[in-house]
């Protein structure tokens, strides 16, 4: 079969649909606000910095978004916990340090059974030692605290697969 020339081959259209482009964070925290969480309590740290920055623009447009930077990360957990025993969808985001702080929280959330989005950002470069993203970060995002309970957990491997979740 011969072929045309460039200019005159008919490409088949799969599909047209509007593209946007956005970082990793914002696209994160954007899916959730699709998928209705209405509440965001956190506390800043590295690498996740960028998911309290866009909640607090895009939650003051949305009708019942609440946006809380937390004094500590303790204090950001059991503001979740607060949400989500009355019925808001809750959610928070840290990364390893944090995470390791709010363990006794996600432990209570996780026996009371309530529903939350708690977003762990893996991190690697300097600081305490060696903390590049090991076994370790599953590990605590599914069996962390004193609880016998196993979470769902979700790992995106690009912000485009995070968008369904």
């Amino acid at each position: 079969m011969a072929c045309a020339p460039l200019h005159a081959r008919k490409l088949p259209l799969r599909c047209i649909v509007p593209k946007v482009l956005m970082r990793g964070n914002h696209a994160l925290a954007e899916s959730a606000v699709r998928a209705g969480c209405r509440f965001y309590f956190g506390y800043p740290i590295t690498p996740q910095n960028e998911v309290p920055e866009y909640m607090s623009e895009r939650l003051s447009k949305v009708e019942g978004g609440v946006f809380i930077q937390a004094e500590s990360e303790i204090a950001s957990i059991h503001m979740v916990i607060g949400a989500s025993m009355t019925g808001g969808r809750a959610m928070t985001s840290s990364s390893g340090p944090g995470i390791s702080l709010k363990q006794e929280g996600i432990s209570f959330l996780s026996a009371l059974e309530l529903p939350a989005v708690i977003v762990n950002m893996s991190r690697g470069g300097p600081g305490l030692g060696n903390i590049a993203p090991a076994q370790s970060d599953y590990f605590q995002a599914t069996r962390g605290g004193g609880t016998e309970i196993t979470a769902l957990s979700s790992w995106p491997r690009t912000p485009a697969k995070s968008l369904p979740i």
